[in-house]
């Protein structure tokens, strides 16, 4: 029995999840996420504190992804310069799940993604960190840096829903 717990143990280890870890919640500090950008630049999620965010992940190759693509470009364009509690205007960090960087740089242009936080988590440490296992995944984050919402609530008209929540 002590030897078949060492093995899950290790083998758990060797996937990133440790007993310490545990998907970020509601009223938790986001992790920092530190990513390239389609240029090579690093982007940061503590560069975008004082405003709400938006933690997209996201590939090219996934339908209902790209699907929802228009309504974050709608939230982002209504949004984008509003006034909230706790954050000073909206901006979202689309976390790309791609295994290639050109379909990913495509799928921004076709799509219409307009805003300038693209990070591409190639080693999935962003993706390991907030235990992404389905995408699409969001995390809205307060001006703070604290999860405010995730999941399904933020998909659709319930991102818009969650955004007015926080419109000051």
């Amino acid at each position: 029995m002590k030897l078949i717990i060492t093995f899950i143990s290790i083998a758990l280890l060797g996937l990133g999840f440790s007993g310490s870890n545990s998907k970020p919640k509601v009223g938790t500090k986001a992790p920092e996420i530190e990513l390239v950008s389609p240029k090579g630049k690093t982007i940061r999620l503590s560069k975008l504190k004082g405003k709400v965010v938006l933690i997209d992940f996201w590939a090219s190759w996934c339908g209902p992804c790209r699907r929802e693509n228009p309504n974050v470009v709608e939230a982002y364009e209504k949004y984008n310069k509003t006034k909230f509690k706790g954050g000073k205007g909206f901006e979202i960090l689309s976390v790309s799940l791609d295994k290639k960087k050109e379909p990913w740089i495509k799928a921004i242009k076709k799509d219409g993604l307009t805003w300038s936080n693209h990070g591409w988590d190639k080693d999935k440490v962003a993706s390991k960190d907030y235990y992404v296992t389905s995408i699409p995944t969001a995390y809205l984050i307060d001006g703070n840096g604290i999860i405010v919402a995730s999941g399904s609530s933020l998909r659709g008209l319930g991102l818009h829903l969650e955004l007015d929540k926080l419109v000051e």
